[in-house]
């Protein structure tokens, strides 16, 4: 098979205005629903069985359903209802980039909470008893020692998820954005080439992932350096 290599390069500059667009969809939404994890996760661990009921539901419900459904679900299926289309949220519920920025943002919230639900479990009972010895209150004992020791637990996962997620955002384009996998699609409709086109783009997908599998290798590294072995 001879690839159109005129082509691919071609339409290389159009694919990389839609990797600006799927970078700022995936950054937005691991800022926010890494902001949303920690309140939910710190009610994930709570003793109280009502405050750890609504965060459970929440990622039972969006850990257990597919991306695409959700999209679906918030982008389509809100505007069924006349109440949606009456209320101060519908100039943004009805905006495909708004809606795929929330849904993401719900969705990786979900599982990260999850992450460091775990995390924080994992953090060594003697540490926390040594802080609450010193008389750390609970805010000082999260702020100071429970969440940066239950993050650098957490990274190696968080990092598969970021993974996750940018090749998930590839959905986007399924309710009219043109992210990598929406702008691939837009040049072959005008150029009737899909296996170069979606060649390109898997190739853009593919660097974008090893420099963040490469970038999280460096940062565990970094940061998890006193877990290492020491050597003579």
């Amino acid at each position: 098979m001879n690839l159109e290599w005129g082509v691919m390069l071609e339409s290389l500059p159009r694919l990389l205005q839609g990797t600006l667009l799927t970078l700022e969809l995936v950054a937005l939404a691991l800022v926010a629903g890494g902001l949303l994890s920690v309140p939910l996760a710190m009610l994930r661990v709570s003793s109280n069985p009502v405050l750890r009921a609504l965060p459970l539901a929440y990622t039972f419900f969006f850990r257990g359903t597919p991306l695409l459904v959700q999209l679906f679900l918030f982008y389509y299926g809100l505007a069924q209802f006349e109440v949606v289309r009456e209320s101060i949220f519908w100039p943004i519920v009805r905006e495909a980039y708004w809606s795929a920025l929330i849904v993401f943002t719900l969705n990786t919230g979900a599982y990260t909470t999850e992450i460091l639900r775990g995390a924080i479990q994992a953090v060594p009972h003697g540490e926390v008893e040594a802080a609450r010895a010193m008389g750390m209150s609970g805010g000082t004992l999260y702020r100071r020692i429970v969440l940066p020791r239950a993050y650098r637990i957490a990274l190696p996962a968080y990092g598969n998820e970021i993974i996750l997620m940018l090749k998930a955002s590839a959905l986007a384009s399924t309710i009219t954005l043109l992210d990598l996998t929406g702008m691939a699609r837009t040049v072959i409709a005008k150029t009737y080439l899909p296996v170069e086109i979606f060649l390109v783009a898997g190739a853009i997908y593919l660097a974008l992932t090893f420099l963040l599998v490469n970038g999280f290798r460096l940062l565990e590294r970094r940061v998890l350096r006193f877990q290492q072995p020491r050597t003579a």
